[in-house]
């Protein structure tokens, strides 16, 4: 077996961490200090220096202005963004790309994906449903209506949306699968009321009201949105495994500068004790998210939850169940490697003018973003019976 990336892949984080070289975690105002959004807008010069790196149009097609690379060369680019906690949609404007890729009409398309790729066009992911547990496809209904498809409902915590150009939204039909709806912002009937994450960004519960669509931005086909979702939870995975690894290094830099006794605190057992752990952690965080983004590449159409198809060519279990995997270890681990380096730090790791803390909030939100570890626990013992069952 071959762990390596491949070139282009290992091109596209070099290129990656060439552009996030110059990103401040401290650039913005504390969440710790604001009582509302730390900015209004993401951060736009940088958005424009991805689009010149040509990063934005990493996983579309050639005939699209793309480079037409894999989700795993996707999280690589993410990876490196979590580091320095780079205020940009990277994740849901790529999983919005390349979802569009697959499964949307051929005019739609042409339309949006070369936008995207020179950084004209935004488009963030409604992933969150209406309250932030029931499943997102179910908070909107869509129904066909004279050549056309009108929308009702309410999605909640909508990231990037008050400065996004398109929602992509899932949505239930009444008589067969989920469909996903590129709705633009602004629109006729699409009203946004203001939140904000954990993390001090802003974000929007988006409400729709009778809002009509053309036949081309809506995508029909049944694997959309569960495709969608993995992406979207699998990103968040390499997000978490970025942020975890700068919390790491910045706490082994910490303890070894740090006396006590006359000795640097990271010569004590218990404190390399803790280090270590969280480094195991990482490692497997590691693995997980390499195996869920290599099956979102490799695996067919027809592996999504409810089918029969034990996985295809990439395993017994179906695609869910490794981006299940990853998730759990990613919720659980980053929230470990951001207590310890918490307490490791000591007070100073509250110091506000320390960027320890804006990581702690940025970790907070990924580890609950897509569902907590627990939930993805639930829905892993769901395929394993469904499996168990098939025998």
């Amino acid at each position: 077996m071959d762990f390596t990336f491949t070139e282009e892949q290992q091109a596209a984080a070099e290129a990656a961490k060439a552009v996030f070289s110059g990103v401040s975690p401290d650039s913005v105002p504390s969440p710790a200090l604001t009582a509302g959004a730390v900015a209004d807008d993401f951060d736009r010069p940088l958005w424009r220096k991805l689009a010149a790196a040509d990063l934005l149009s990493l996983l579309t097609a050639p005939e699209h202005g793309g480079a037409g690379l894999d989700p795993i060369a996707l999280c690589l680019v993410l990876r490196e963004a979590a580091k320095v906690l780079a205020r940009v949609p990277l994740l849901e404007t790529s999983a919005a790309a390349l979802t569009l890729q697959k499964y949307a009409g051929t005019e739609l398309k042409a339309e949006v994906l070369p936008q995207i790729g020179r950084g004209e066009l935004v488009v963030t992911a409604a992933s969150n449903g209406r309250t932030g547990h029931d499943p997102a496809e179910l908070s909107v209904s869509a129904r066909q209506e004279e050549g056309g498809w009108v929308l009702d409902g309410v999605q909640t915590a909508v990231p990037w949306a008050p400065t996004a150009n398109h929602v992509l939204v899932p949505a239930r039909t009444d008589d067969g699968p989920s469909v996903l709806a590129l709705v633009p912002r602004p629109h006729d009937g699409v009203t946004l009321l203001d939140q904000v994450f954990t993390s001090g960004e802003r974000c929007a519960e988006l409400h729709l009201d009778s809002v009509r669509l053309p036949a081309r931005h809506v995508v029909t086909h049944p694997a959309a949105w569960e495709w969608l979702r993995d992406l979207l939870a699998t990103g968040t995975c390499a997000l978490a495994l970025g942020l975890g690894q700068a919390v790491l290094t910045m706490t082994s830099q910490y303890t070894g500068k740090r006396e006590q006794f006359g000795h640097p605190i990271a010569t004590f057992q218990a404190v390399a004790m803790q280090a270590a752990d969280r480094y195991i952690d990482l490692r497997a965080m590691e693995a997980t998210l390499w195996q869920a983004a290599w099956r979102l590449g490799t695996a067919p159409d027809t592996d999504v939850p409810g089918n029969t198809d034990r996985g295809g060519e990439g395993g017994l279990l179906p695609r869910a169940a490794d981006v299940a995997v990853a998730k759990i270890w990613a919720s659980e681990g980053v929230r470990r490697v951001v207590q310890t380096a918490q307490h490791l730090h000591g007070g100073f790791g509250a110091d506000t003018d320390y960027a320890l803390h804006r990581y702690h909030a940025w970790a907070k939100q990924l580890e609950l973003s897509l569902g907590p570890a627990a939930a993805h626990e639930e829905a892993l013992g769901d395929l394993l019976a469904a499996s168990h069952a098939l025998d």
